[in-house]
């Protein structure tokens, strides 16, 4: 009888003993630190010079050839990725968070179907376009310049504060 117990004993012995080792094996197994910090979208990356294409009588254009919004208007890339805006000076960043009442109009007022509406519209190459655009810009600081002189000149008329010429 001795001898019945002690192997019963045994084998429950060796059976709490498995058991004991596979439920170490689950509980170690089972504990999982995961620590998820909400950063928002995904960083906002335009690796190469992109193309842009105009939106008509807007002066934004847009960048086709990415799956989220990009737009350039008055010096500045614009892209909003959930609730935020994010704005650069150079299309490849840094890019910065900025408050939704800093966005140009021109840009919040884009459609939202514009890549449909607009995706026929001439697709510009980044180089040509930095070129047109800085030519365009020269021209009109050229402009500004040659109609402030036409006003302070004063063709006869009295100048500035009612003094003659």
């Amino acid at each position: 009888m001795r001898k019945g117990f002690y192997g019963v004993m045994g084998i429950s012995l060796l059976l709490g003993a498995l058991l004991t080792c596979g439920t170490a094996q689950e509980a170690s197994a089972g504990v999982d630190v995961g620590v998820s910090i909400n950063l928002g979208p995904p960083p906002i990356v335009v690796a190469e010079p992109p193309v842009v294409v105009p939106i008509p009588r807007s002066q934004v254009y847009f960048v086709p050839e990415v799956e989220f919004d990009v737009f350039f208007h008055n010096g500045y890339w614009w892209s909003p990725r959930g609730d935020r805006w994010y704005r650069s000076r150079a299309y490849k960043g840094p890019w910065r968070i900025v408050e939704r009442r800093y966005v140009p109009a021109p840009v919040i007022r884009v459609p939202g179907d514009y890549r449909s509406v607009y995706g026929r519209e001439r697709h510009i190459p980044y180089g040509q376009w930095k070129k047109d655009r800085a030519r365009h810009e020269r021209g009109e600081r050229r402009h500004k310049r040659g109609h402030e002189r036409e006003e302070h000149r004063g063709g006869g008329e009295r100048g500035e504060h009612g003094r003659g010429r």
